[in-house]
């Protein structure tokens, strides 16, 4: 069985978790790049950071949060996914809140978290979930974007039994020049699950965790059941 990775993970990680009997491939089909801003205060700021790109943009910047509970003008930090969560962790700053999507972001801030100010730190391409809902409920908040995302749209004339998706832009960057039918297709979760929607009708399988090893376990599952 031939799958197709629309971004590029370790051959060696891939044989591991789904055996020798699998062929994969693994393409780019989004380039990122920092975008160089002045660093400026942050305080009383709560932050977001919604992808690992824009951690590690924000440091690229040299923006410096304060994390000191104890003071009285600390940065609480709220992410989505558990790879975001890694990355600031390497720089040495914990979470407060992490939380799958951005629409499970959205609801909670709205819910909890009213009296917050917000500066969100993303690519160009981010989804307009929290800028769109936000405001609407008199949350104060701003997005900063730090990085590039560039859609690739290359073409890919392999044949694949299965592909895999890790983003709505590289949904978007896949399906520009290919197609979609005909193949089984593995998400990374619900928000690039809904991009998939947009250009097929044919089933879509969604890990139920943002991250590689839920991905891994949903194609493991499914592929087993059917080949």
């Amino acid at each position: 069985m031939k799958i197709l990775f629309t971004k590029n993970i370790d051959q060696a990680i891939i044989s591991k978790e789904l055996g020798e009997h699998i062929s994969a491939d693994c393409v780019e089909v989004i380039k990122t790049q920092p975008i160089m801003i002045n660093p400026f205060d942050l305080k009383n700021f709560s932050l977001i950071f919604t992808s690992v790109n824009g951690v590690i943009a924000f440091f690229k910047n040299r923006f410096k949060p304060n994390e000191d509970f104890t003071a009285k003008n600390y940065n609480k930090i709220y992410c989505v996914g558990e790879k975001t969560k890694k990355e600031l962790r390497k720089h040495g700053f914990g979470t407060f809140k992490v939380l799958k999507n951005a629409e499970t972001l959205s609801r909670f801030i709205i819910s909890k978290c009213q009296h917050e100010q917000f500066l969100h730190f993303c690519g160009n391409l981010a989804l307009n979930v929290l800028d769109k809902d936000l405001p609407l409920q008199n949350i104060k908040y701003k997005k900063i974007t730090i990085y590039n995302t560039e859609e690739t749209n290359p073409l890919i004339t392999e044949k694949y039994h299965a592909a895999v998706f890790f983003s709505p832009s590289g949904v978007r960057s896949f399906a520009k020049q290919n197609s979609l039918e005909d193949m089984m297709l593995f998400s990374i979760g619900e928000t690039t699950s809904g991009e998939l929607r947009n250009y097929t009708k044919e089933k879509i399988f969604t890990s139920e965790d943002n991250n590689l090893t839920s991905v891994f376990e949903l194609i493991k599952r499914e592929i087993g059941s059917k080949f």
